[in-house]
């Protein structure tokens, strides 16, 4: 018998004060993530905090410091080019060998807008059962709270970090989303967000409504939607180590 690989819900509090994880996590993977005692995480340190939270409200099935807990490679461009087959294999061997994993990004989702993506697909190439856990997702919880089009979205991720091509981009996705009723949702390092809305004030029309939601699940967490003249009109300033989630539907 194989195991299973779960996906495993973090907060979405990093580098924020941390929330009580009952506020975002359900119990159920509370519980789940007690039990466990393989790991793969883009970064062990913060995800050892993160058990030391489950541990204050779930007794662990071992020790903090008997788990196991890898990190995952960091491949290039989004693609497994240059990352040998066997370091998938030696991730997912407690699995093979009928153990369960768990797999945590550093906020939300595993596998959303995260390069946890490439385990599960090398999972389910090795026959492996991969199970979700419920937990919040910033982008769907940002798209849920604009008001805009839910039921055509687009992620696109990041935009050019040159300033030339982020307004080229913008004007690009703004032309889609008018063409197909399209909402687009991107996201940015938070010391950019700064720039990142100067660039949308700039790049779109007016007529274009702008939604940003900064710190979801935060006490402080906010959500804005207005057309793009509005916000010109009333601007705000972005916090530089908050995460934000920025969306816009052209008319």
């Amino acid at each position: 018998m194989k195991g299973t690989l779960y996906l495993v819900p973090n907060t979405l509090d990093l580098g924020a004060e941390a929330v009580d994880l009952r506020e975002v996590l359900p119990d159920g993977v509370i519980r789940q993530a007690a039990l466990l005692h393989h790991w793969v995480a883009e970064d062990a340190r913060s995800t050892r905090a993160f058990l030391k939270r489950v541990a204050n409200i779930e007794a662990l099935s071992k020790p903090l410091q008997a788990l196991d807990i890898q990190e995952l490679p960091r491949p290039r461009k989004g693609s497994r080019e240059g990352i040998p087959a066997s370091e998938w294999h030696a991730l997912l061997e407690p699995a093979l060998k009928g153990q369960d994993i768990g797999l945590i990004s550093e906020a939300g989702l595993p596998a959303v807008a995260d390069p946890g993506s490439l385990l599960v697909g090398a999972a389910h190439e090795a026959g492996l059962r991969v199970l979700p856990l419920a937990g919040a997702s910033s982008l769907l919880l940002a798209l849920a709270a604009s008001g805009l089009n839910g039921q055509s979205f687009a992620f696109v991720g990041y935009l050019p970090t040159d300033a030339s091509a982020r307004l080229t981009r913008i004007r690009e996705l703004e032309n889609l989303s008018r063409r197909q009723s399209q909402t687009q949702l991107v996201i940015e390092t938070p010391y950019r967000n700064g720039a990142l809305l100067a660039s949308l004030l700039e790049g779109l029309a007016p007529t274009t409504v702008l939604s940003v939601s900064c710190g979801i699940t935060l006490p402080e967490g906010w959500t804005r939607s207005a057309k793009v003249a509005a916000w010109r009109s009333q601007p705000v300033q972005m916090p530089d180590r908050v995460p934000a989630v920025f969306a816009w539907l052209a008319a």
